[in-house]
């Protein structure tokens, strides 16, 4: 029998098997299983394919809870290739010695222009040109039809000054754009003015959304924070679809209360072609692409096979979630 780590990884990483790829480097040190499929292993699946495996490498649609872990009792390790791990239950993790590690820092600037591309588009209002155009709606030059709104010179504000939020207001000073942003305290060098959530939603043209999804930030966009922002104003959101109330944001749009808005994230996702949020006036939605360029995909998978790799030769990762597990795995074992 192999002495080797069994690992299960829950899609395809790009570059596939060619040398150098990520799953090339995890095949020299580990026996690997990796589902193919292009879409996500159910939670049955999951917890059969994994069962006896030392690691995971999930993505943000696997759903990493208690009935999971007590399922892979040989678990030391779940490399999580976002950002983000609210589909992981760390505290359950840790409980059990489990590590967990996500790929911060990498996507950063191909998230930062996402969300720039969706405020872009939707202040311009180019997907209804787009289909204008290919529809034979363009008729005689006309000086009220498609009318945007100005992005150089007007007011942006960044909900969550992190490492997102910084590079997308870093992005604004190029528009010659006035800078306010909200969060749970100042941030030194911040490119921006720090203002009460009210006060920027109030006196921002564009707000966007930068805040990891938690207990306290979900449905945080709701009727009331629509009702605070500026009736010229559009909404860009490239964090997670939770942090939204999109009933919400419907009626906010249905109703002209805000004047566009900008969806890279939604909920569920993919989310249903029918759902009445897609029919919703002025709103620009693309599906969850903000880090898929291949260079920065790549360095995702790359960051999620070193911090994977490292964990199970008991070491602490720079991207560690939660590396007081470690400590509890040598004393579980």
């Amino acid at each position: 029998m192999s002495d080797r780590h069994r690992l299960f990884i829950s899609r395809m990483l790009p570059g596939g098997e060619a040398p150098g790829a990520p799953l090339a480097v995890l095949r020299a040190h580990a026996d690997i299983d990796v589902w193919e499929a292009g879409s996500p292993p159910t939670t049955e699946v999951l917890r059969a394919r994994a069962a006896g495996c030392d690691g995971l490498l999930t993505m943000l649609t696997e759903r990493v809870d208690r009935a999971l872990l007590d399922a892979i009792p040989r678990l030391r390790v779940v490399a999580n290739m976002a950002v983000g791990y609210d589909n992981v239950d760390v505290p359950a993790c840790t409980a059990r010695g489990v590590l967990v590690t996500n790929t911060p820092g990498v996507l950063t600037e191909a998230t930062a222009d996402m969300a720039w591309a969706l405020l872009l588009a939707a202040a311009r209002r180019l997907p209804e040109g787009d289909r204008a155009l290919r529809g034979g709606e363009w008729g005689p030059w006309h000086p009220t039809w498609l009318l945007g709104h100005r992005v150089s010179g007007a007011t942006l504000g960044i909900v969550g000054p992190g490492r997102i939020g910084r590079a997308v207001a870093q992005r604004a000073q190029g528009f010659g754009m006035r800078v306010l942003y909200s969060g749970r305290r100042p941030v030194t060098d911040f490119p921006g003015a720090f203002v009460p959530l009210d006060d920027l939603l109030a006196r921002s043209e564009y707000v966007s959304m930068h805040v990891p999804l938690t207990p306290e930030t979900e449905r945080m966009c709701d009727a009331a924070f629509f009702a605070s922002m500026r009736p010229d104003a559009i909404f860009v959101n490239t964090t997670r679809g939770g942090v939204v109330d999109q009933a919400a944001l419907l009626e906010a749009l249905r109703s002209g209360q805000i004047a566009g808005a900008g969806l890279d994230v939604m909920t569920p996702e993919p989310i249903p072609a029918d759902d009445p949020l897609l029919a919703a006036p002025h709103l620009v939605v693309a599906p969850h692409l903000g880090s898929a360029t291949l260079e920065t995909r790549t360095a995702m998978a790359h960051l999620a096979v070193e911090g994977l790799l490292a964990g199970l030769e008991g070491r602490v990762p720079s991207n560690a979630v939660n590396p007081e597990a470690l400590a509890a795995g040598r004393r579980r074992a």
